[in-house]
């Protein structure tokens, strides 16, 4: 697992570190995933969830930790949330400081499944979370099924928004609407000072991206506040 930090920019603080997974030979997220199928996906999900909070406890993480899942991967959400809770005690890491993001890009095989996988998750205390908001199957139409407490806005919609009035327009709107659900917003995938500024001003106080620092494999990388 490679680590990236979430910013806090109003308090600067890390607001989360992401578990990014990586290849013993260093090889990315999508070449790792391009591997996945319906045989191994269960064992691959769980093992990346136990392995993220392993480190986590190790690392000495004290704020969030963000872990990706896949909802596929879930048959039962009663029944693969226990090896979870297992190591959150092992670690004595807190459920609720664990966020669990799914990726809106990936097509669901059963209608409803991931509302009832976020359903027993705010259950059991975690934070909910989708990923790459805006970039997906469904849109709109997925904020209007279910209420995560954190959506994270594609880095599509980020690139160049201070030149770009069409994605202002897009990205005000969204805040807006998460303002009136009480839903958090991360913006991912900041390069750039005008990026940020452009999204402080638009009312995000939370960011990811090369801006701040770049994952690191099992270790946390160091983030200079002084870039705000």
């Amino acid at each position: 697992m490679a680590f990236q930090p979430i910013i806090d920019s109003d308090n600067r603080t890390v607001y989360a570190y992401e578990a990014l997974v990586r290849g013993l030979n260093g090889e990315g997220a999508w070449q790792i995933l391009n591997q996945v199928t319906p045989d191994n996906r269960y064992q691959f999900d769980q093992m990346c969830r136990i392995k993220a909070i392993q480190l986590a406890g190790q690392l000495g993480i004290k704020c969030n930790l963000s872990i990706n899942f896949l909802p596929n991967a879930v048959y039962q959400p009663e029944a693969c949330i226990r090896l979870t809770l297992e190591e959150a005690a092992r670690q004595n890491f807190p459920c609720e400081q664990i966020i669990f993001e799914v990726n809106e890009g990936e097509k669901l095989e059963t209608p409803g499944h991931l509302e009832n996988i976020f359903a027993e998750y705010r259950n059991q205390g975690f934070i909910t979370a989708i990923d790459d908001f805006g970039a997906g199957h469904a849109g709109l139409n997925l904020l209007a099924d279910f209420q995560p407490h954190v959506i994270k806005l594609d880095m599509a919609l980020i690139r160049d928004i201070n030149n770009n009035r069409v994605r202002q327009a897009i990205v005000r709107g969204v805040i807006s609407t998460c303002q009136e659900l009480d839903i958090k917003i991360i913006a991912e995938g900041i390069e750039s000072k005008a990026e940020l500024d452009t999204l402080r001003d638009l009312g995000v106080h939370l960011f990811q991206g090369y801006y701040f620092a770049r994952p690191e494999v099992e270790t946390l990388p160091p983030v200079d506040f002084d870039c705000l």
